[in-house]
């Protein structure tokens, strides 16, 4: 009769270690699938936020006939938090000193200091140098994410391939065939303007684990980006001229900076650094001179030469090897 219980018991603890060993079997399926998904979504994201800024050089070649570079910035912006407000005027709860400065840091760095840095920078030297020295900006991410960022995976060898790769490919666009003239003084400006969104994207990492909806974190960055621009409108003879918006061309490039470039890409580029991680998605960078180049010849219809053709190759070359670690690879959160 004991024996008939053990072996009834013994039965039913096998079925119960089969049922929770295939439950557990598909929970973990669908996490995998779930977190598949969302890195989809992820790349999705920042290829489409990609392709806005590298369309933006237009609208801003048409503005500059009549507006300053910081009159561009300072509208763009403002129209992009007022977007933003409009969406989603819910207010931001529960925000502590150290999210708080975690915020202030990101809206100085990726709003005020990284846009005027760059403008400033094209005063002084080649517009070929800024694109070459900002497409720096994903290295400078992955070494602060290995010295910030424990959520960050493990650089490899095929990062920094694909690094030299696209840079290499994104100098050929820039250059085109002429030569480089160094100037220090624009060139450093550069550096420094890719440092700065370097930094950027390792706040943006930060924020992305306080929990908060995307829209409130990138108003919130956004207030404080403004907030820090205006001691640089008195500076650069910065002129309200709002009847220039009367003239439909500047209205609507301008609608095009504010809402798509700047409200809507600033989300979806948070979400994809949520989604994959500053690192990753800090090289899509490489594709705005690739997205530049198909988009004059397209729309501005200038000649596509045989040099841009192979830079663009190897700048999407090179954003693959950064992108591919191998089989299992993704980021450790």
């Amino acid at each position: 009769m004991k024996k008939e219980t053990r072996t009834v018991a013994h039965t039913a603890l096998k079925g119960l270690h089969r049922k929770l060993t295939v439950k557990y079997s598909r929970e973990k399926a669908g996490m995998v699938g779930s977190m598949g998904n969302r890195k989809s979504a992820g790349h999705l994201a920042a290829l489409f936020t990609i392709i806005i800024w590298g369309t933006t050089f237009i609208s801003t070649k048409v503005l500059l006939t009549d507006f300053k570079p910081v009159e561009i910035l300072f509208f763009r912006f403002v129209m992009g938090f007022l977007a933003l407000l409009l969406v989603c005027p819910h207010r931001m709860k529960g925000v502590n000193r150290k999210q708080e400065i975690t915020f202030v840091l990101a809206g100085l760095c990726g709003i005020c200091l990284y846009y005027l840095l760059e403008n400033i920078a094209l005063t002084y030297t080649m517009a070929s140098n800024v694109g070459v020295i900002i497409s720096v900006a994903p290295f400078f991410t992955a070494i602060l994410s290995r010295l910030f960022l424990k959520s960050e995976e493990k650089l490899r060898i095929k990062f920094f391939i694909g690094f030299v790769v696209a840079m290499a490919g994104v100098a050929l666009i820039s250059f085109n065939g002429s030569r480089m003239e160094l100037n220090p003084a624009g060139d450093v400006l550069a550096v420094l303007a890719a440092f700065v969104w370097a930094c950027y994207s390792i706040l943006t990492r930060k924020i992305s684990s306080f929990g908060y909806p995307v829209i409130l974190t990138t108003r919130r960055t956004f207030f404080y980006g403004i907030l820090f621009m205006v001691p640089a409108l008195f500076l650069f003879d910065f002129e309200m001229g709002l009847e220039r918006f009367a003239d439909m061309t500047h209205l609507l490039n301008i609608l095009y900076l504010g809402l798509g470039a700047s409200a809507l890409c600033f989300v979806t580029w948070n979400l994809a650094v949520k989604a994959l991680g500053a690192v990753k998605t800090s090289v899509y960078i490489y594709m705005v001179p690739v997205i530049t180049v198909v988009t004059s010849v397209l729309i501005l219809k200038e000649p596509a030469t045989w040099v841009s053709i192979t830079g663009a190759v190897l700048a999407v070359a090179g954003l693959f090897l950064s992108e591919y670690n191998g089989k299992g690879s993704g980021n450790r959160e």
